[in-house]
């Protein structure tokens, strides 16, 4: 596996890079995408992005919020469960290769990004199948579909975490780590003690919920409230209705110092990540990766309903380095609250789980990434 070893952008009177970056579906995807690309202006004042995403996703006004164009395509995934349904998949498929093939030509990208996702899949291959190098970024402990498809058209992979060699020809990758959003380092960096003498805990089951976290949450409230724990919990937009119904009456909801927030979505994630003694978490590749830059102790309860089980996969390379502890999914009603309750009050585990964790962390990926990016342009100009 490579280092990065980069030196400068594009200077010197020549024209800033052009570079196609293409993914998305979910967040994980498409928040790396955007910090690749503010890397990248960083680096290339003068660099020309272009996003190719997937209709009807949420690319489609993340992208735009973050102040770069996007083009759609039609392109869908493939259902793997009725798969003489895949007719149609096909022939849209087929349709975004073309309008691709055009936005290439137009576009006349030095570089090709593919960060996952279905967009992306169809943009790289055309630009690799039209002499563009392409790069990778993997985000997950376990290699996505697109990205193995796209392995061996690959100029370099960027991945974040040791060991994938499994999955992709080792002379491609480089170990980078995952972007996280900058805000959460200078929040944590420059918030102040409080002095508060109870514990705080952290549940984030990402911005539409985690069923099983929250059931198990509800249930274990009895608990919580009777040690003391002030309790700042994100249910997702999808449950915080009927949540707050069933709390309506709970002593605990709304209190200060060992009580319990409610909230469908957590918008100062710096200030409760710096607060925070323990966080409750699902496993996916962003949250791994803040977790890791920030040193926060954590739980993690793998989401089952991903693709190849991947999020297990990612909580594994933690536990195996006592960076964390995981409770699956299918016992979180029963285990998630008592683990919870023994780990936050042993400062020791506390502290060793912190030690553990921050030796994981790969700080600056979005800047080595386009570092690497960059590096692929010189040798396209």
């Amino acid at each position: 596996m490579q280092t990065n070893n980069t030196s400068s952008p594009l200077h010197g009177g020549i024209r800033g890079g052009r570079y196609l970056i293409s993914g998305g579906g979910t967040g994980g995807h498409i928040f790396p995408a955007i910090s690749i690309a503010n890397a990248l202006k960083e680096l290339d004042p003068n660099a020309e992005i272009l996003f190719v995403g997937a209709l009807g996703r949420m690319e489609m006004e993340r992208v735009p919020q973050a102040g770069y164009r996007i083009v759609g395509l039609p392109v869908r995934g493939f259902n793997r469960a009725q798969p003489w349904k895949n007719f149609s998949v096909l022939v849209d498929l087929a349709k975004s290769i073309r309008q691709v093939k055009k936005i290439i030509r137009d576009f006349r990208p030095d570089v090709g990004v593919g960060v996952g996702g279905y967009a992306s899949g169809a943009a790289m291959w055309a630009a690799a199948n039209m002499g563009i190098p392409i790069l990778l970024q993997e985000q997950n402990g376990f290699a996505g579909v697109t990205n193995k498809i796209l392995k061996n058209k690959a100029a370099k992979i960027c991945v974040a975490y040791e060991g994938m060699e499994r999955f992709f020809p080792a002379d491609k990758l480089i170990l980078t780590g995952n972007p996280v959003r900058q805000s959460l380092l200078n929040g944590v960096a420059n918030k102040p003690q409080t002095g508060e003498a109870n514990k705080h805990l952290l549940i984030i089951g990402g911005s539409l919920g985690a069923r099983t976290i929250n059931e198990a949450v509800a249930a274990g409230i009895p608990a919580l409230q009777k040690a003391g724990i002030h309790v700042v919990w994100q249910t997702g937009k999808t449950y915080y209705k009927k949540i707050i119904d069933q709390l309506s009456s709970s002593p605990l909801y709304g209190g200060t110092e060992g009580g319990l927030e409610v909230h469908d979505f957590l918008s100062d994630m710096p200030d409760q990540y710096a607060n925070a003694d323990l966080v409750i978490s699902r496993a996916g590749a962003s949250s791994i990766s803040e977790l890791c830059l920030l040193g926060k102790p954590a739980i993690l309860v793998p989401s089952p309903n991903v693709a190849e089980d991947h999020q297990t996969h990612n909580a594994m390379a933690l536990v195996n380095q006592k960076a964390a502890v995981l409770v699956k999914d299918c016992e979180a009603a029963e285990k998630l609250i008592p683990a919870a309750l023994e780990l936050i009050h042993d400062d020791q585990r506390l502290e060793d789980l912190h030690t553990n964790i921050l030796r994981l962390a790969q700080p600056d990926s979005a800047k080595r990434i386009a570092e690497e990016v960059i590096a692929l342009a010189k040798t396209h100009l």
